[in-house]
């Protein structure tokens, strides 16, 4: 091989330039690894490692590019205007991307949800497992599983959604739901032991959530115009054609719901079933209040 052409090579200002790219992007990636590693992964919160990680990793790329585009700077002024043309139509073709690029930074700046939240976006509901640059991760919950139970499905949803759909986030602010249970009683039932029975069992297992709620719910009312809610459970009572109707309203965690309506449900049903008949469970009754009369004529026998 020609030594002169090997040293011609070598010394081309181009291929330095690309080397010095090259070695830009190595020193800033190593860099944030090694940051991330040994400073970030301090850092006892889950959620604020996971973000600060995705911001120094950001923050690394941007630097190489500046670097790059530093480096490169004496090729790019006569590119100008074709790159002002390219751009126009690269903007064009990847607006959905640019669009999941806007998604990501209002989501992780303007507080629509984090990793660990409940969300329905896009109309998948589920848990955030991950929120990248262009898509969120999510572990799907419903479906053909009823109970906000996980169906085992993982769906990546574009960022874009946000600005597209309404965003329901289940345990953002308030990581608390209200449920209700409802429980059809017969008539002539003594109403009152009724109600004691489910009052009792709301304050012996609904208590706790109560009381963590009253205090997220008075930064509610201090954050936003919303007005002070009735936090403590509630035994309502209403009569239809059928039953008396008490309906047991509470607030729960947002993912207690299925366990927290079966422990009340089977405590509700063994506390009935103790009262020996003053107080029955009711079902759909049909009462025929009036037999229609039938009025039958015998004729005579025709004559042949």
């Amino acid at each position: 091989m020609d030594l002169s052409a090997v040293e011609a090579w070598l010394f081309n200002p181009t291929v330095g330039k690309i080397i010095a790219a090259i070695v830009a992007v190595i020193l800033a990636r190593g860099l944030a690894i090694v940051f991330s590693s040994s400073v970030l992964g301090r850092i006892s919160d889950t959620t604020a490692r996971y973000r600060a990680r995705k911001l120094v990793a950001l923050v690394s790329y941007l630097i190489a590019a500046v670097v790059i585009t530093i480096i490169f700077s004496d090729k790019l002024g006569g590119l100008t205007v074709a790159f002002g043309v390219a751009g126009a139509g690269i903007a064009f073709a990847l607006q959905e991307v640019i669009a999941s690029l806007a998604g990501w930074v209002a989501v992780m700046f303007g507080g629509f949800y984090r990793i660990g939240d409940r969300v329905q976006l896009g109309g998948i509901r589920g848990d955030v497992i991950d929120i990248g640059v262009i898509r969120t991760t999510i572990m799907e919950i419903g479906e053909w599983v009823n109970g906000d139970l996980y169906t085992g499905r993982i769906v990546r949803v574009a960022n874009s959604f946000v600005f597209k759909e309404p965003v329901f986030n289940y345990s953002g602010d308030f990581p608390f739901l209200w449920d209700e249970i409802v429980v059809p009683i017969k008539f002539g039932s003594d109403y009152a032991e009724a109600r004691k029975i489910l009052q009792v069992i709301a304050a012996a297992h609904l208590g706790d959530y109560a009381a963590r709620a009253k205090s997220t719910w008075a930064d509610m009312v201090t954050k936003f115009a919303i007005e002070d809610a009735q936090i403590d459970p509630m035994v309502t009572m209403v009569a239809n054609d059928n039953w008396v109707e008490f309906t047991l309203r509470y607030v729960v965690d947002h993912k207690r719901r299925r366990g927290t309506k079966d422990v009340l449900w089977s405590e509700a049903l063994a506390a009935f079933d103790a009262t020996n008949g003053r107080v029955g469970m009711a079902s759909m009754t049909v009462h025929l209040v009036e037999t229609p009369a039938f009025d039958v004529r015998m004729l005579p026998p025709r004559a042949s």
